[in-house]
């Protein structure tokens, strides 16, 4: 061939690029979707993609050889969670039904801590504070795990 540059250079250069432009950041955290009670939704994607590409060259008497060659890409794009924001709260809405019950108590980790924090600081009020006969220093407070 004239040039150092051979057809299958082409070939997976433009395959590449055309995949790459089916796959940017904003596949993979969508683009923020506010509702009219002002809550900020946020979609947040797997994207996966393979890419494969060949060639040959065939033999000629004739000059420039000839080649031929073939490339296929594919992308997968898997809806997994949302991240909800409203009022000042971020919270994780999981779309997998599947999970294990480890995974449960790892994605619920941050709001048990959250809520045992709540119940540790009604204790440690001080005891100038006027109490009534009817205060329950738990009173409010719930802990909620589904397993």
């Amino acid at each position: 061939m004239g040039n150092n540059s051979h057809p299958i250079n082409g070939l997976m250069d433009s395959s590449l690029q055309n995949l790459r432009s089916l796959v940017d950041a904003d596949t993979i955290i969508g683009e923020a979707i506010t509702a009219p009670d002002g809550t900020i939704i946020i979609p947040v994607s797997k994207v996966s993609f393979g890419f494969v590409s060949g060639g040959s060259d065939i033999p000629s008497s004739k000059e420039p050889e000839l080649f031929g060659g073939g490339a296929g890409g594919g992308v997968s794009v898997q809806p997994l969670a949302f991240l909800v924001i409203k009022d000042g709260r971020v919270d994780l809405l999981q779309m997998n039904d599947n999970k294990t019950t480890a995974d449960r108590v790892v994605s619920m980790a941050p709001e048990v801590i959250d809520k045992l924090g709540a119940l540790f600081q009604k204790k440690e009020k001080p005891a100038r504070e006027a109490k009534t006969a009817g205060d329950d220093p738990q009173a409010g407070t719930e802990i909620h795990i589904d397993l």
